[in-house]
């Protein structure tokens, strides 16, 4: 697609000031909006630099072409000594899935779908941030900030953002409307890439809180899971101006006492109840395993790994897809939640944009420790309302009572039948409907 002469790009990606017909409603700010380049000049003035701009993803066919011809020409390795995935995903399982990706994936579809939303960029921090951005029809829509992690991105939560705006089309009431913002984090997808460090969950928890301002939005909630929630549990901690609450799905709910037998590899104690004696079997099992193993190394060098994801597609996707939480899907057509195409746009936007490396230093930026701590999470000094919703897919169940010994206002609290750790991307009616509920109470302070 040709760029128009107000437009410039970056790494393929194009920011179009011409599509202000379909964007121009979508944010607050963007009458004044101008085009500007992906990772902005330094020394612009601080208006323009504050300025909301209209964002659309244009990728050259000669980056799809040589993808393409990287993914066909990969050197497999010989397939694994054991029947199950505990030496790592199963080459007949990735081999199918790489194949299609070179003989079949359409990028092109992904792009016209997020092309079609309203998406935007903006300077906070000294990082361009890039945000989809879609108000309700229906009055008196509560403003949600929902963040995604890694290995995931805004992808994730592309098929909540109907059931969220439009909740009469969805089971829900008007009354439960939502505007809807979904940023890209800093160093993922189409957001800028931290040149220095510092770049844990707090400073994005503070960059939110300025684009949310920046936005207009004097009221809000934030949701997150994976990265999301230290994301959001960050937000709640500090109480900016406006936000009444959050809702997560990776809670920090393990008590210090309890964190400190599991790292150093002791038995149960006494008096635990059964949910939370399978919690703590959860965490216990996930480390013999190695579930967290990816977290290591990416805690530790997240630069040497990123050299072999940067430079073979087939080793990015085997990466991405040892995370846990994507253990039990199939990736093969099967599974209309969990179809090859999806999969494949969120590796596919890691390529593109070039941001394995930059995504795995925020690993780095913690250590690699888990976000399910709740003593490095901080959650004794949050006094806003938190709500929580246990998916049973997800990599441990949150005892109700370890939560409401970590978060002391917690509001809401709810198991579920369905979902696992990419919630919104498995079951997006049935976490729609949780913030819906969630965050009704908090309602009437608008």
């Amino acid at each position: 697609m040709p760029m128009s002469s107000n437009s410039s790009s970056n790494s393929g990606i194009i920011i179009d000031s011409g599509r202000r017909a379909l964007l121009g409603t979508a944010a607050i700010g963007v009458a004044a909006a101008i085009s500007a380049s992906l990772f902005p000049v330094r020394g612009a003035s601080a208006a323009s630099e504050s300025a909301i701009r209209p964002f659309r993803i244009d990728v050259p066919e000669a980056d799809l072409v040589e993808l393409r011809r990287r993914v066909l020409a990969t050197r497999w390795p010989d397939r694994e000594t054991v029947s199950d995935q505990s030496q790592g995903i199963p080459l007949a399982k990735l081999q199918p899935l790489v194949h299609y990706w070179g003989t079949q994936y359409d990028w092109r579809k992904i792009e016209a779908r997020m092309n079609a939303l309203p998406q935007f960029i903006t300077d906070i921090d000294g990082i361009d941030i890039h945000f989809i951005h879609v108000r309700s029809r229906h009055p008196n829509a509560l403003p949600v900030i929902i963040t995604h992690g890694w290995p995931g991105s805004v992808f994730e939560q592309l098929k909540v953002i109907d059931p969220l705006t439009n909740p009469t089309a969805h089971g829900g009431r008007s009354e439960d409307a939502f505007d809807v913002v979904i940023p890209s984090m800093p160093g993922y997808g189409f957001s800028g890439k931290p040149k220095d460090t510092g770049w844990g969950p707090e400073r994005t928890a503070r960059i939110w809180a300025e684009l949310m301002k920046r936005l207009g939005y004097t009221h809000y909630v934030a949701q997150g899971g994976d990265w999301g929630s230290p994301v959001s549990g960050a937000m709640a901690r500090l109480a900016p101006a406006g936000l009444l609450g959050i809702h997560i799905n990776l809670p920090a709910i393990v008590p210090p006492d309890i964190a400190a037998i599991l790292a150093a590899g002791g038995p149960a104690p006494a008096g635990l109840s059964k949910k939370e004696r399978a919690a703590f079997d959860a965490f216990t099992a996930a480390a013999k395993m190695g579930n967290r193993s990816y977290a290591v190394m990416m805690g530790t060098r997240p630069q040497t790994i990123g050299y072999g994801l940067t430079d073979s597609p087939a080793g990015l996707a085997a990466w991405m897809l040892g995370h846990p939480g994507f253990t039990h899907w199939t990736y093969d057509g099967t599974d209309p939640e969990k179809s090859p195409d999806e999969v494949l746009d969120d590796v596919t936007l890691y390529w593109l944009t070039n941001s394995a490396a930059s995504s795995a230093r925020l690993y780095w930026e913690y250590g690699g420790r888990s976000p399910a701590l709740a003593g490095p999470e901080k959650t004794a000094e949050i006094s806003l309302p938190v709500a929580i919703t246990v998916f049973p897919g997800e990599s441990y169940q949150a005892p109700e009572t370890w939560a409401r010994r970590a978060y002391r206002r917690l509001v809401y609290f709810h198991e579920v039948d369905k979902g696992g750790h990419f919630a919104a991307w498995e079951q997006p009616e049935l976490f729609s409907a949780e913030l819906r509920t969630a965050f009704r109470p908090l309602r009437p302070a608008i």
